[in-house]
């Protein structure tokens, strides 16, 4: 029997070419899209926009196939996958037919040979016989052997006892396969050439020109009146008499306007199916694709870098693309959707990058006769996972204690971390140290944009000293002292634009810095004076990097590279370069010696991503050996290092990739656990040992082999033996676990320390940190003022609401705008509604302790219930917003966003499915139409309910959205996120303004994912930040901190805490279920709750606050959403009036909230973990 596999390549090869087959008459497709006007053509693809933007999902689809203009691959897969044949053959007729050419022949022949075997595997004779004589005989004629062949499978029990298809294996799998090979076959023929991509439209692209021909009728009318009243589209518009009554402007209605029907709501431009990405190819496919695809199908947009990024290319070269957590084939440009993707993010993060279709590691085949290393020797192991907090860009371990490493990172942060012990020594952000003696040009540069990037840290030869190369002008050198010790040595602005490498180097007795930047110019320096010796021009580009080096018997010399590919070569005088080669990539090169000095290697990669490792024979200028194992486009500009003068290693396509020097061919890959970025940056510790990598969550992996474990096993031994000494020899103080929460807060919880440690500016350390507090009670106990404590239910007014649903615990809690009722959303995902009577004991029919209200249900009964997923609605994050006017609330606990009448609670639509998920919702404040939604995948999309349209969409976090704030004085929207980071926003164009990172305070540990909160003070331009380690309160425009509250170590972390109505308290809520009172002015402590004065002395020590909510009229009211599903509203007692009284004021004066942060005072833009 001949092989059937030959048949089907014979099929699919030669004897197509013999075919000329004319077809009987013109498809859909061909000739009635060559008579059409090319207007008539856009016009059904504004009519397919339409219908899939109403979600009329069947006509979009017969209306693409009756058309014959676009073939939604999207949807020919899942019919595919679905095994909906009879729909994928009538889908196919409308763009092509069986005879028209090979590539359609193979198409159906493949399609109706899967539908064969499917019914063979069913044991369906009577239908596989039905498809052999319908559907497959047509193909006879062409291969008449092949089709024999494919009739004997009937005489088999199973058809995979033909050798052919003994591989053949579920359906499921089978059909993906088979896609594959469809796709490839569709794309390459000619009938679908210009059909398989969707134009770029604008969201409801056919609406807005509806509109603009209205205004334009609008305009033509003899007596136009303002705010017209159109009611069809039928015939022309025009206005009435010019004294008839006037109807409201559509804009102007309630906040649903023009609302299209209930469901009708999708996030535009998110998920429409004109532009699908692939399905993912599972790992069986790597045999059958000898070269798959790397190009994703209807492009994912990979647009500018951003309107205000750096024009100087070197600012990009040196941050990569870093993939986003999602597929990024599922999102599609358009003109609005994704217009803030192309403006600032924080530098080394893109969101727009193209994923490759299939990524696999691989392994060659590797010999070399040397047996002094082995692959054992390579670090491979994740030994240390650590959370930098912001996105690493250049590492450096100390050349002597192995496990000391420096970081520098996008936001031109440096840390100093011992691996051993997991510990970070030391947290600096960038400052310029003395601002005054700059250039007025990098003045006037940071104050447009602060933002800076290290671009790289390094170690001295000894390890006394490391140095910072920043993206502005300056480098920073920093004397090293042992542990946490570092000292400022010197600040030098080296070149006019970034500085983009920094090395050491011994040209003579004395140790000399050398920079390189945007200028074209190297620059060597005296590292001890900062005196600069010699400048070296040449170079007709920004100089990328630098690599000194000296050998024996050979004068000292530097090798440079830069943006035009050109590698000079300048020995320590200023006679010119003495060499100039040309660089393979011709763009961004770094060089770098094996560690004993004897060889030469290099690492390039060009502008179209390609990525070059050679060694370099340095008596002839030429490369001696190319380095295999790099995809064609790299994500990125790739990272290398040397190690043990044996290996090679590079961070590409989310691996590290492994060579031995003296093999071409990729020794072997890790992928570290995943999480890698697609171009990670990665350095070895001195002895090979150790490997550091970056990873996609602006974290670090330390990888280690075998030696590099023992070695942080025993640091490891040693930190624990030394704190559990401490820990016997330290008497601790004795703290009661009630007030715990607030008991430092009087004098010493506030963190706004007078001075910072002498020659120490911008560190996170201070003198608050350096050295206990030490409070002397017997000074002066004459002023010692007394704090209001609430610890009996008679010293307050408390009210449990009554609640017979037996909801779970309570996630959100709110007043209505008008006080007269407050509405609660459960775990359960089921809204709770009190509403407090009118009466004679409560006139104002406004909430209070003192009357019980009614829980709410309209006549019907129904109840507002958010739509959940499959999993534990428990585990969900609930949120929800509710209308200035209390009519509408839209809330959401992991499912469908829901829109809620509040007065029938009935559901009026849903909209947005995930995921991802919804996590935070917030009204605009001059728009009820425009809702800012915060999602699980970290962005923040901003919505039009009238237009249903997602107007933008905000990149900025890396972790879920936890809380939303509107200025509308500033006009901002302000953003906080479980990654512990605000970000300030502008409303008028969407664009990113600042961003900072909460300063953790010493001695917090918070949770991985730990929420933040933001809520606007009244004067709308501070805002509250709370997280569990703090309260703070930031100046918006300038991102700035001005005060901040933390609990004493060891005592209960913050749940909850916001601003009371007037902004003059702040009302926080503690795990401990204690509620303290603030000054919102400075921070001071006036009045502790403690839980027995709201809560039964029989309750569960678990027992505490979740949420907190302050009543919009009422200062000293709040009300208490409790982990047992309890609410309760707390009021001091009538006679008193208010919760205490003001603390003594610091130096005799209250503390203005627009006082600048005290020198010294945390303003870290990072988080400390």
């Amino acid at each position: 029997m001949s092989s059937l596999k030959q048949k089907r390549r014979d099929f699919g090869g030669s004897c197509f070419g013999l075919l000329i087959i004319s077809a009987s008459g013109p498809t859909l497709g061909g000739d009635w899209g060559n008579t059409m006007s090319s207007l008539s053509r856009e016009l059904v693809f504004l009519i397919l926009q339409f219908l899939d933007e109403e979600k009329f999902k069947e006509t979009v689809h017969k209306l693409e196939q009756e058309s014959g203009f676009y073939f939604n691959m999207k949807y020919f897969e899942d019919e595919v996958h679905n095994g909906n044949w009879d729909n994928v053959e009538r889908y196919l007729s409308g763009f092509t037919k069986v005879d028209d050419n090979r590539y359609s022949m193979k198409i159906f022949f493949e399609i109706r040979k899967q539908k064969y075997l499917e019914a063979l595997d069913k044991h369906d004779r009577s239908k596989a016989v039905e498809i052999l004589v319908k559907d497959l005989k047509v193909f006879a004629s062409f291969n008449e052997e092949l089709f024999k062949e494919i009739t004997q499978l009937l005489t088999l029990e199973n058809f995979r006892e033909n050798e052919q298809l003994s591989k053949y294996g579920d359906t499921k799998s089978a059909r993906t396969i088979m896609l594959v090979e469809l796709k490839k076959l569709i794309e390459a023929n000619p009938l679908f050439r210009d059909k398989l991509q969707f134009p770029n439209l604008k969201s409801s692209r056919l609406r807005t020109l509806i509109n603009q021909s209205l205004n334009w009728q609008h305009q033509l009318c003899k007596n136009p009146r303002p705010n017209p009243d159109i009611k069809t589209l039928f015939v022309d518009h025009s206005c009435g008499q010019p004294n008839g009554a006037l109807a409201p402007s559509p804009v102007n209605n309630s906040l649903l306007g023009s609302m299209p029907k209930a469901g009708g709501f999708p996030p535009l431009g998110a998920h429409g199916p004109f532009q699908p990405a692939p399905a993912p190819v599972p790992m069986p496919l790597a045999g059958w694709m000898s070269n798959p695809s790397a190009v994703t199908h209807p492009a994912v947009s990979g647009g500018a870098i951003g309107l205000n990024a750096p024009t100087n290319p070197v600012a990009i070269l040196k941050h990569p693309r870093t993939p986003p957590t999602a597929n990024p084939g599922i999102e599609y440009a358009s003109a609005d959707s994704d217009h803030v993707s192309k403006r600032t993010r924080p530098i080394g993060i893109s969101d727009e990058v193209n994923l490759p279709v299939n990524i696999l590691p691989v392994s060659y085949p590797q010999s070399h006769n040397q047996a002094t290393y082995t692959l054992e020797d390579l670090p491979k192991t994740v030994a240390r996972t650590l959370s930098q907090g912001s996105n690493p860009m250049s590492m450096d371990f100390h050349p002597v204690q192995q496990t000391i490493l420096l970081v520098g990172t996008n936001v031109g942060d440096i840390a100093l971390w011992d691996v051993g012990t997991r510990e970070r020594l030391i947290l600096k952000n960038f400052k310029v140290w003395e601002l005054g003696s700059c250039s007025m040009s990098l003045q006037a540069s940071l104050v447009k944009d602060p933002a800076v990037s290290v671009n790289r840290i390094i170690w001295s030869p000894d390890g006394s000293l490391f140095g910072v190369a920043y993206s502005r002008h300056i480098v920073q050198i920093y004397s090293y002292h042992g542990g946490d010790d570092i000292r400022q040595h010197l600040e030098i602005e080296a070149h006019v634009g970034g500085v983009n490498d920094i090395a050491f180097a011994h040209p003579s007795k004395q140790l000399s810095v050398i920079t390189c930047g945007d200028d074209k110019t190297i620059k060597v320096w005296d590292a001890t004076s900062g005196t600069k010796q010699y400048t070296f021009e040449g170079h007709e580009a920004p100089v990328y990097s630098v690599c000194p080096h000296h050998k024996e018997n050979i004068q000292a010399f530097i090798f440079s590279t830069a943006l035009d590919g050109k590698i000079k070569a300048w020995l320590y005088d200023n006679l010119g370069s003495r060499v100039d080669y040309d660089a393979p990539g011709h763009w961004c090169t770094t060089m770098a010696y094996s560690a004993d000095g004897s060889r030469l290697f290099s690492c390039g990669t060009s502008k179209e991503g390609e990525t070059f490792i050679v060694e370099w024979n340095e008596s002839e200028g030429a490369v001696k050996r190319t380095y295999q194992g790099f995809r064609k486009r790299s994500l990125g500009v790739v990272q290398f290092d040397t190690t043990r003068n044996r290996f090679l290693a590079a961070g590409d396509e989310f691996l590290i990739k492994f060579w031995d020097m003296d093999n071409t061919n990729i020794l072997t890959t890790v992928d570290a656990d995943g999480g890698l970025p697609a171009s990670p940056r990665i350095r070895f510790n001195k002895e090979g040992t150790l490997l550091a990598i970056s990873t996609h969550d602006n974290g670090i992996k330390i990888l280690a082999n075998t030696d590099g474990l023992r070695l942080l096993r025993t640091l490891e031994n040693r930190s624990f033996d030394a704190s559990r000494t401490v820990s016997e020899t330290v008497t601790k103080p004795v703290i009661n676990p009630l007030s715990a929460a607030a008991s430092a807060a009087t004098s010493s919880g506030i963190i706004t320390p007078p001075m910072a440690i002498a020659g120490m500016n911008g560190d996170s350390r201070n003198l608050v940190d350096a050295k206990p507090r030490i409070t002397d009670e017997s000074m002066d106990k004459s002023k010692i003022w007394k704090l209001t404590e609430v610890n009996e239910p008679t010293q307050c007014r408390s009210l449990r609401l009554v609640d017979n649903l037996r909801t779970s615990k309570i996630s959100r809690l709110i007043y209505t705008n008008s006080g007269i009722a407050i509405l609660a959303l459960a775990s359960n995902a089921i809204h709770l509604l009190w509403k407090w009577p009118r009466n004679e004991r409560n006139s104002s029919g406004k909430a209070t302790a003192s009357v019980a209200p009614q829980l709410w249900q309209p006549p019907s009964g129904i109840l507002m219930t958010n739509e959940i997923t499959d999993t534990n609605p428990e585990e969900a994050v609930h949120c929800f917003a509710l209308s200035k006017n209390d009519s509408y609330v839209m809330s959401a606990s992991g499912g469908k966003i829901s829109l809620f009448n509040m007065m029938t609670f009935k559901t009026m639509t849903t909209f947005m499915a995930p995921p991802p998920a919804a996590t935070f919702l917030a009204f605009h404040p001059q728009d009820n139409n425009i809702i800012a939604i915060g999602m699980e995948d970290s962005t923040i999309q901003i919505y039009n309910v009238r237009v249903d349209e997602v107007k933008s969409k905000l990149r900025g976090h890396s972790k879920r959205i936890t809380g939303l704030a509107f200025s509308n004085v500033l006009n901002v929207l302000v953003s906080s996120g479980a990654d512990a980071q605000l970000c300030v926003w502008g409303t008028d164009g969407w664009e990113k303004h600042r961003n900072r990172f909460l300063q953790i305070p010493p001695g917090r540990t918070p949770a991985a994912i730990s929420d933040t909160r933001v809520q606007f003070h009244q004067d709308q331009i501070h805002f509250l930040a709370v997280h569990e380690t703090q309260i703070a309160l930031y100046e918006t425009t300038k991102l700035e901190c001005v005060k901040q509250w933390a609990p004493r170590e060891g005592s209960a972390p913050i749940s909850h805490a916001t601003f009371s109505c007037d902004s003059q308290l702040i009302y926080a809520s503690f795990l401990d279920a204690t509620i303290c009172v603030f000054n919102a002015t400075n921070f001071r402590l006036r009045c502790r709750i403690l839980p027995a004065a709201y809560l039964p002395a029989s309750v569960s020590t678990t027992l505490y606050p979740l949420v907190i909510a302050a009543h919009p009229s009422e200062p000293n009211q709040f009300a208490l959403g409790l982990t047992d599903g309890g609410v309760h509203v707390l009021e001091p007692l009538e006679s008193e009036g208010k919760w205490g009284v003001n603390p003594p004021t610091d130096n005799g004066s209250a503390s203005s909230i627009s006082a600048p942060l005290p020198t010294g005072a945390s303003n870290s833009d990072q988080p400390q973990r």
